[in-house]
């Protein structure tokens, strides 16, 4: 087998392969089923497409693609790192939702009453809470 067979068979195999992660990835993009899990199948398709370009590079022999490769490379990495940062914000977000949810509740449950010093199920708990926390006689 020659040098050049073999690297003909190389190229063949590898963008088969990519082919094939390619359309695995576009999978987990379209199910998810969660933001993270389609933030990592986009970064993981920017590398699939960095292994397209090299293998086309190498195939062609030009050595342009490999700069456009890394160029690619850096603003994939930089892009999953901004979603990465927004999911954080809107986790935190969440959690600070909750914890307010959760405290509000706990009150009531604590207390028994509803903000007005009325049982949590009287029809006056309501009223209570209206007036500035007035309590009925």
């Amino acid at each position: 087998m020659t040098g050049e067979t073999f690297l003909d068979v190389a190229l063949t195999v590898s963008v088969s392969i990519l082919l094939l992660s390619f359309g695995l990835i576009i999978v987990r993009i379209v199910r998810g089923p969660t933001l993270p899990d389609r933030i990592l199948a986009l970064d993981l398709l920017i590398a699939v497409v960095i292994g397209f370009i090299a293998a086309y590079g190498i195939g062609s022999g030009f050595t342009v693609y490999v700069d456009i490769a890394i160029a690619l490379g850096l603003v994939g990495f930089l892009s999953t790192v901004a979603l990465a940062r927004f999911v954080m914000q809107r986790h935190d977000l969440d959690d600070d939702e909750a914890a307010d949810t959760a405290s509000g509740a706990a009150t009531v449950a604590v207390t028994g009453t509803a903000g007005g010093g009325e049982p949590a199920g009287s029809p006056d708990a309501g009223a209570a809470s209206r007036e500035g926390g007035a309590q009925h006689a």
